[in-house]
């Protein structure tokens, strides 16, 4: 007998898996925007080679995600996104 996959499986084929979770979210105190910039710049580049973007997006959308990159896109774009 074999489990039923989880819609959350894709999870464990991230590509930022492994990666630390300070490039993906932005820190608890104040980030200059250039640091910003870079550090989503950073998390992005992950991004765009994950063989599971567009479920993570998938998530982020269907969550209502508030913080981070999910997908390759930050909350600012999320919220594009979602808006149409």
């Amino acid at each position: 007998m074999t489990a039923l996959p989880s819609y959350e499986d894709w999870q464990l084929r991230a590509a930022c898996r492994g990666h630390s979770a300070a490039i993906f979210f932005a820190p608890s105190h104040f980030e200059r925007k250039s640091a910003k910039l870079e550090r989503e710049a950073r998390a992005k580049a992950v991004c765009a080679a994950c063989p599971v973007r567009r479920e993570c997006l998938a998530h982020a959308l269907r969550f209502h995600e508030a913080h981070g990159i999910w997908g390759g896109l930050n909350e600012d774009e999320r919220r594009l996104v979602a808006a149409r």
